[in-house]
Order: C-alpha cells, then structure tokens, then sequence
C-alpha cells in the first residue's frame, strides 16, 4: 500500500515538473517573440536579419551535430549553394517570384547534401570531418571557377522582388517579418524533429552508436535523414541572406564560414534548441562591433580566442550554462 502512494506521490511530482517547466518555456518563447516582433522598430532591421539568417544556419549545423554527434566541416557549401542558386535565378528570370528563388535554392541544397552524406556517413570521428571538409573545398573551386558566380566578384544587385507577387520586399519592414517567419517556421520544425521519436533515435546514436545499431536500427538511414535536414536549412538560411543583402560571395562558401558556424554553436550550447540561435546572436554581434573599431584587424584572432576560452571553460555554452544555474537554485 505505501509503495504504491509514493509511486503515484512520485508521478505527480513529475507530473507538475514538467508543467512547470512546459510553462516556463512557454513564457520564454512568448517573451522573446514579442522581442522579435518589436525589434525593427529600435534596431537596423537589415542587421537583424543578419543575424537570423545565421541563426538559422546555426540551428540547422546544430541539428547534426548537437543532436546527432556528426562534426561537419563542409556546411558552408550549403549555404553557398543555397545563396548562388537563389541570386542567380532571380537575377536572371525576371518573371521569378522571391519565394520560387528560395525553393530553388534550399532544392539545390538539398541535394547536394544528399550527396555529401551518401559519401561520407559511413565515417566517423575526423574522418567524417575531413571528407566534408574536402567535399566543401571542391564546391568553393567550383563556384570560384564559375562564370554564373561572377568567381571572386561575386552576384551583386540581386533583386528582393515580391512575395507571392503581393508583398514587396525592397521595404526592409516587410522583408524582416518574412525572414522572422521562415526562421521561426524552420526553429519550430526542428523543435518538432528534436522532440520526436525519430529525434530520440538521433540523441541515442549520439551517446552510443554501437547500442542503437544493436537494437535494430539503420543508424546510416537516420544520419543521412537527419543530414539532409540540415542541409536543406542551411541552404535556406543561404537563400534568404542573398535576397536580404542582395549580393552573393564566395565568404558564404569559404572553409572559415564552416568554423564560423561551429564557434556559434559552440558559445550558445550546442545540443540545445536556444543555443545556437544566441550563439549567433553574440558572434554577429561582436563581429560588428570589433568592425566599428580599432580592433578590426583582429577579429579573427579574438573570436579563436573566445572559442578557446568556451571550449576549456564554458563547455555547456551560454544556454547551458544559464539551462544549469536555474536547474540547479530553481529546480
């Protein structure tokens, strides 16, 4: 009789955690989307979807590699690929709606990470590392070699268009509630793919590999799944950054835009929902700022040293850490 009160004593403890923290997150979310939607209104709305494109692309990288334990060092070929494919179709068919562009692009991103993960998921460790990276630097020579890139020049005057015909995206208003709804679109999406079942599996390949192999699953099916996603979203985020600043450039496809990414999930937490998206939030920010000043010629060498200082003393990353703290003194 008193074990099964304190097992329904136990359940219901449970029970009200959960909610409770299903509220507080639920407060969280609402907080930050009010900020969001506010924003243009105090801050440069170009700036901001700056930072929400890399946002994006942070999340998608996070997805494959917090999620799944899969370090790839050949991301910034989908942003790339997605930014060239969207600026060059709508600089060049000007009959093309804005929305088409970015279907094209994230289409073409897709693919090529289809591509990518059937040649190089059967690795592990830094031999998958490698072959991304390797495959990443064959796509920048091919976009440098290009005529249809404009090679070290670049795509420039890329027009925004109008979406679904109707919208115009030259007002920057307009164009930040868009990119804010495809960002938030894509965070719930991957919010969703995190949380369910399929998700479990990708968490479970992540701690143990050879366990979940062991219990029957196609470990190979679900990575080349889980990097194709986050392939797709990459070229998506790419999509978008090229209409936003109407320009591509072979930075979106260097191998340090590939470290870039790793250095923002790494700061906001990685294996975290929220995390990348501050860890973007706080490496765009401190890039511009830097910019701004007498330390523009070191902006590399401060950000290797903030990724040095995350790695030795912050591991769990600015979600991580807060995510702790009030576990910890809040319960």
């Amino acid at each position: 009789m008193n074990q099964s009160v304190n097992s329904a004593d136990i359940h219901k403890a449970i029970v009200e955690q959960q909610a409770l923290q299903d509220r507080r997150k639920m407060m969280l979310n609402g907080a930050l989307l009010l900020l969001l939607l506010a924003a243009p209104f105090v801050l440069y709305p170009v700036f901001l979807m700056k930072i929400l494109c890399f946002a994006l692309f942070a999340v998608a990288f996070n997805l494959l590699f917090g999620f799944t334990g899969l370090l790839s060092f050949g991301h910034a070929a989908f942003l790339a690929t997605g930014s060239y494919t969207t600026g060059f179709l709508l600089s060049n068919y000007s009959g093309l709606t804005t929305e088409v562009g970015i279907l094209a692009g994230t289409l073409a991103s897709t693919l090529l990470g289809m591509a990518f993960a059937l040649l190089s998921i059967r690795r592990q460790g830094i031999y998958f590392a490698m072959v991304t990276l390797a495959l990443a630097q064959l796509v920048f020579f091919f976009f440098v070699q290009s005529e249809f890139t404009g090679g070290e020049d670049g795509m420039h005057g890329i027009p925004r268009g109008e979406l679904f015909g109707l919208i115009n995206l030259e007002d920057n208003l307009n164009m930040y509630y868009f990119v804010l709804a495809v960002f938030i679109g894509c965070y719930l999406l991957v919010q969703r793919v995190v949380s369910s079942p399929y998700g479990q599996v990708l968490k479970s390949i992540k701690q143990n590999e050879a366990r979940a192999v062991s219990l029957g699953y196609n470990v190979d099916r679900y990575k080349v799944l889980a990097f194709v996603i986050s392939a797709a979203l990459a070229g998506l985020a790419g999509s978008m950054k090229s209409v936003v600043f109407q320009l591509a450039s072979l930075n979106d496809a260097h191998w340090h835009m590939s470290g870039e990414v790793i250095l923002m999930t790494l700061v906001g937490g990685m294996g975290t929902l929220l995390g990348p998206v501050v860890g973007a939030t706080f490496v765009v920010n401190v890039e511009y700022q830097l910019s701004q000043g007498p330390l523009r010629d070191w902006v590399d060498p401060i950000l290797g040293g903030i990724f040095v200082l995350t790695v030795l003393a912050f591991r769990s990353g600015i979600v991580g850490e807060v995510q702790k703290f009030v576990k910890k003194n809040l319960g």
